[in-house]
């Protein structure tokens, strides 16, 4: 490996590096205290439960006492749970604001359920995706009176006219909750849920009941406040990969809050849907309506860092919806709220996909969402089909990606090896014309062109797979699958940090946690080096970029690092194998002098040389 080859892998490695210590470090989040939970919900009993934030819950809310200005004035109404359960969820709708207080997904459990009791309750162990912490979701309308009053429902109290307090569906039936806000004599708000047995996706009926000379403006917003609860271990990657987005026009804009600062964006216009995520989980709202004017949606997110370094993200999201002044009006709006499945996404045929993150290269995802939306996806969801080891798919994952890449991979460990074989020669030039650089770099080009060597051959094909290896990293880092997936032995969690052993003390930009995968890819990597570098100058290479990207790498998931592990060692072999086949180098016949780049920049430099040259002659005779 020569000068510019060293000089190629060295700058690959750096932006890598800089790239991943960028990705933030594991920030634990604390289980949710016993006497936080709220209690299964007894049948056909009101209930008023404890908030789940721990506070004392009060019984009764007072709304807008100003009873002559705001016929929105509600009297003191005890707050009244019911519980929703289907194949898929378990829900629980107050009346307060008549919206959704909670929601558990059941094939999903929290990131601290192996250390609960086998006999803990559900509420224990499933995850829950409303941010009660912050008094967010609700689906809250929100509107301005004829008289100049903002009306926000969220508090309001609600009517229905059942009087059962648990509900269970499944299949393909369905169940339909109705709340009502009664106004006055013939004006109402009508809100209306229907949950289908086997479908993360529902329909939301909004109706406005003989308003048309009570509510002002010329719209309402629908809302959904502060995104979706934090679930994950690594509260930290939970918030960087968070965001809101709003698809219309065919095109996703989004947006990610930056660090303690607040992102807002309003759109105007025909709105497809417009949702907000967390890493494995997400909410979409999809307007079944088409308007004309005074439609569009508001998105504004914020980063806060917390005072031990956790971070989060929260996005309050809302459509606009346009008030057509007649005494009755209905929208219908549907919401996917579930797991962040691109096959569960795509099914419902409003690109709902388009939510599902395959991260980007250098900035440029439309290079590596199709290899990953349309190859890496594709390929290791098949490849679970027959193999329900995740660990065993992502070893074969990689020995298949390793195939692909062969013929990069061949070229690139050939002509590492001829490099090297060639040092020695190189070495004897530097000596014989060690004061001559000029006639050094000469001499090499020729050397090059005599055993057709290209100096640039083991750097480029290294570039060109540049783009599969960011999109493996990102695909690793937020596929659903690997979540909570175990593999072998202490390897219990694929989608986040295998724990080998706990040091008595903390290392600077390492922890205290060390990664018996990550150690198992710093030996690989050290191993690879040691194969490709012969020049004494870069020796030290061979030690330093096994080691940084050891502790790089010691807080991402466990899935990653195997397969990077795995991909280094198939890199071995196949370098190993590589390298046998050519031990000596001949010269070609007839060897042909191309106009390269490097070639090009030789003859310039040689050409210049001799110009100066000719300039100092000509001095020194005057």
């Amino acid at each position: 490996m020569d000068k510019q080859s060293t000089i190629g892998i060295v700058l690959i490695g750096l932006i890598l590096a800089v790239w991943l210590m960028m990705q933030p470090k594991p920030q634990p989040v604390p289980p949710v205290k016993k006497d936080t939970v709220v209690q299964t919900i007894p049948q056909n009993k009101p209930v008023t439960q404890p908030a789940a934030t721990g506070t004392q819950e009060t019984s009764k809310t007072q709304i807008n006492a100003d009873t002559e200005n705001n016929p929105f004035a509600s009297s003191v109404e005890p707050e009244k749970i019911i519980t929703v359960e289907t194949d898929l969820v378990r829900m629980e709708l107050t009346s307060r604001g008549g919206k959704i207080r909670r929601y558990f997904l059941k094939d999903y459990n929290t990131w601290y359920d192996s250390k609960n009791p086998e006999n803990a309750p559900w509420y224990k162990k499933w995850v829950q995706l409303v941010n009660t912490s912050r008094g967010g979701g609700d689906l809250d309308l929100v509107f301005v009176t004829k008289n100049g009053q903002l009306v926000n429902t969220s508090s309001i109290a609600f009517t229905r006219n059942e009087t059962d307090y648990h509900y269970k569906v499944s299949g393909q039936d369905s169940i339909t909750i109705a709340y009502t806000l009664p106004v006055a004599e013939g004006k109402s708000i009508v809100k209306t849920y229907t949950f289908f047995g086997n479908s993360y996706g529902s329909i939301i009926d909004i109706e406005l009941k003989g308003l048309q000379d009570v509510m002002g403006a010329y719209r309402y917003d629908l809302v959904w406040k502060n995104g979706l609860n934090f679930v994950e271990r690594n509260s930290m990657e939970e918030a960087q990969t968070a965001n809101a987005s709003v698809y219309m026009a065919e095109e996703q804009l989004v947006v990610d809050a930056a660090a303690d600062e607040t992102e807002k964006k309003e759109l105007n216009g025909n709105i497809d849907w417009i949702g907000t995520r967390n890493k494995y989980f997400g909410l979409i709202l999809s307007p079944l309506n088409r308007y004309s004017d005074n439609s569009g949606a508001y998105i504004e997110g914020m980063h806060t860092k917390g005072a031990k370094g956790d971070e989060r993200e929260y996005y309050d999201i809302q459509l606009k919806v346009p008030l057509n002044r007649t005494n009755y009006q209905k929208d219908s709006f549907q919401m996917y709220f579930g797991p962040m499945d691109y096959d569960i996404l795509k099914s419902y045929g409003k690109n709902y996909e388009s939510m599902y993150e395959f991260g980007n290269f250098m900035g440029m995802s439309f290079i590596t969402r199709p290899i990953s939306e349309y190859f890496l996806l594709p390929l290791f969801k098949f490849l679970h089909q027959f193999i329900p080891n995740y660990g065993i798919v992502i070893i074969i994952f990689s020995l298949i990606i390793k195939l692909v890449l062969f013929p990069l991979t061949k070229q690139s460990y050939k002509s590492m090896n001829r490099m090297k074989l060639l040092q020695p020669k190189i070495a004897e030039i530097k000596e014989q014309y060690k004061n001559d650089p000029q006639r050094v770099q000469k001499e090499t080009m020729n050397l090059y062109s005599k055993y057709g060597v290209n100096p640039m051959g083991g750097c480029l094909p290294m570039v060109l797979q540049m783009p599969i290896l960011f999109a493996l990293f990102t695909f690793f880092k937020t596929t659903l699958d690997l979540r909570h997936q175990p593999f072998v032995l202490w390897i219990d969690n694929l989608s986040s940090p295998d724990v080998l052993f706990n040091l008595p003390f903390t290392v600077p930009f390492l922890g205290n946690e060390i990664s018996g995968l990550a150690l198992f890819l710093g030996i690989t990597m050290f191993l690879q080096q040691k194969m490709s570098v012969s020049d004494p100058a870069q020796k030290a290479m061979v030690y330093t970029m096994p080691v940084m990207m050891t502790v790089l790498f010691n807080s991402f998931a466990s899935g990653l690092n195997l397969y990077y592990a795995m991909f280094n060692l198939f890199s071995i072999i196949q370098q190993k194998l590589v390298n046998n086949k050519t031990t000596e180098l001949e010269p070609v016949k007839n060897p042909k002098k191309k106009s390269g780049f490097m070639q090009r920049m030789m003859d310039a430099a040689e050409q210049k040389q001799k110009e100066q040259q000719q300039m100092t002659t000509k001095k020194k005779r005057k």
